[in-house]
């Protein structure tokens, strides 16, 4: 068994995949129920794991939400007093972790542009020029 610094500096996942999924798919209310069944200590490596991952970094803040700080310090030094701190300054900060802090992508609903209609008679006076 890998230690929890082999496990930080080989990148190595505390988890099954199966269980990493699960949370990854997760709705916010089911989320909590599969965290609660990982150890304290798992579950801060986990945390760490994930933020590494941009990808999954609202997984990791969500996580590190139920870890203690102890935790969090003692497997990922300054990185983990970073994430206890980003997982307790609220929704408004994770929400906004999601989009990367960028505004959401809209569509426009009308047209373009205008364009205006064909003459069709510049091609009529041309084709009686010419000859068939």
């Amino acid at each position: 068994m890998f230690s929890s610094r082999d496990a930080f500096e080989s990148d190595f996942c505390p988890v099954r995949d199966e269980l990493l999924g699960e949370m990854y798919r997760a709705s916010e209310s089911g989320l909590p129920r599969l965290v609660e069944s990982v150890s304290p200590d798992v579950r801060a490596r986990l945390a760490l794991f994930c933020y590494r991952r941009s990808h999954l970094h609202s997984l990791a803040v969500a996580i590190a939400a139920s870890c203690s700080e102890r935790d969090l310090i003692e497997n990922g030094g300054r990185v983990g007093s970073t994430l206890f701190a980003l997982s307790r300054e609220g929704t408004a900060k994770a929400s906004t972790s999601l989009t990367g802090g960028r505004k959401p992508i809209t569509l426009s609903t009308k047209p373009l542009s205008v364009l205006a209609p064909l003459d069709d008679e510049l091609d009529d006076e041309i084709g009686e020029a010419v000859p068939a």
